[in-house]
């Protein structure tokens, strides 16, 4: 693999408006490693996945993720990782002895916490019990468990390939090999689907007792299946129904809303995704993957990895797609577009903390986001109203320079 990121995917935001100091203290840092194959592609699935061959290139792929991570290693030196989450794709595809290779070479690289939440993503079509137990034998501590729906008509009209029997199941597989932390990703909004269908759905989920539910709604991304043919959605009265009445059910089972879309018992939100939401670090490693890092001199940057899986496995070409150092004018939307998305928001004073730059840069926006009922009037904390969450693109918009 080369080494070097050519000069042209260096893209240098805006001229600074004001000084941003040096970053005293740096963020928590995570590791996600994507992962970018699936049994097939979903109609509805806009992320960087592609139909797996009968035999994947595990051991290429673990080498070449590595690899990767060597190249990030010079801007996180003497750090540790909070988390790592495997994403995709379906990480589950992956053998536990070539995760098991992996996981060794990346705290060989950069040491763990004590604590390190390890998240795996897994679909209920590739749960074997065995591999389960070989994968929390290697300190995979966290399951996400892509399930969308229980009901048979609702998974063919999504493209899965599991049935309700079998996501049922896998919940109950995840806890006999010894995952005592995880969520179910479940979606609402589907094709057809009724109020009584999307609570059926919910009511299932949370007799399954996991620690974490991802309940979101299904939209229509470009460069799917559904955004080309779209099928019939539930109309708008039927879809702010099935949000509020789900939002109470959650509630009522002790499943507290902490995001748009997450919902966790006391003490078990996910470690990764705080992280992330909080305008965190996080290394990306493998096709497609994102990262930002904060250095200590004030400079906060993005970075891409070359998305086609045969392009990142081949050694003529760069893993690093580009990268972007954030500018001061866009800082704002940039630390908003994901701390307000937490239902509690955060501490104002994480804000100077994470980008270096003085709360006075919020003032405009946030007395006009204030002014419109859109952002709590609230010195301490910078979090969404109810209308807020509603409405977020609008409130953020008060942030865009």
């Amino acid at each position: 693999m080369t080494t070097d990121s050519s000069a042209s995917s260096l893209i240098i935001g805006g001229a600074a408006s004001s000084p941003r100091a040096p970053l005293p203290n740096l963020p928590p840092l995570a590791l996600y490693i994507h992962i970018p194959w699936c049994v097939r592609k979903c109609p509805y699935c806009d992320f960087n996945s592609h139909t797996a061959s009968p035999v994947l290139p595990e051991q290429e792929y673990v080498d070449a993720l590595l690899a990767d991570l060597d190249q990030d290693l010079h801007a996180v030196y003497g750090r540790e990782l909070t988390s790592i989450f495997f994403g995709g794709g379906t990480p589950s595809l992956f053998s536990a002895e070539a995760l098991g290779r992996l996981l060794k070479g990346v705290e060989q690289r950069i040491p763990f916490a004590d604590d390190i939440e390890i998240t795996l993503e897994a679909n209920p079509g590739t749960f074997e019990q065995e591999k389960f137990v070989a994968y929390r034998k290697l300190g995979i501590n966290r399951l996400s468990i892509g399930i969308q729906s229980f009901q048979q008509e609702k998974l063919e009209a999504l493209g899965r390939i599991h049935n309700g029997d079998e996501a049922v199941r896998a919940a109950g597989m995840a806890r006999q090999a010894g995952f005592d932390n995880f969520n179910l990703d479940l979606m609402h909004g589907l094709p057809d689907q009724s109020l009584d269908d999307a609570l059926s759905d919910l009511r299932q989920a949370i007799a399954l007792k996991p620690t974490h539910i991802s309940w979101y709604q299904l939209t229509l991304e470009p460069n799917t299946v559904f955004w080309n043919q779209p099928p019939v959605l539930p109309e708008d009265d039927t879809l702010w129904d099935i949000q509020e009445a789900g939002q109470a059910l959650l509630a009522e089972h002790g499943y507290a809303q902490y995001e748009v879309s997450a919902y966790a018992q006391a003490g078990r939100p996910a470690r990764h995704n705080l992280n992330y939401w909080s305008f965190g670090d996080f290394i990306g490693i493998g096709a497609g993957a994102h990262g930002k890092l904060s250095h200590p001199d004030g400079r906060i940057v993005r970075t891409w990895k070359t998305r086609l899986p045969k392009d990142y496995l081949n050694p003529a070409k760069s893993f690093q797609a580009g990268e972007k150092l954030l500018s001061n004018d866009e800082m704002p939307f940039e630390f908003l577009m994901n701390a307000l998305r937490l239902t509690a928001g955060v501490e104002s004073r994480l804000y100077p903390e994470r980008t270096g730059l003085s709360l006075d840069s919020l003032a405009e926006g946030r007395r006009e986001a204030e002014q419109s009922g859109l952002l709590q009037v609230e010195p301490s904390r910078l979090a969404a109203t109810e209308r807020g969450q509603l409405f977020l693109n609008d409130l953020l918009q008060q942030f865009l320079n």
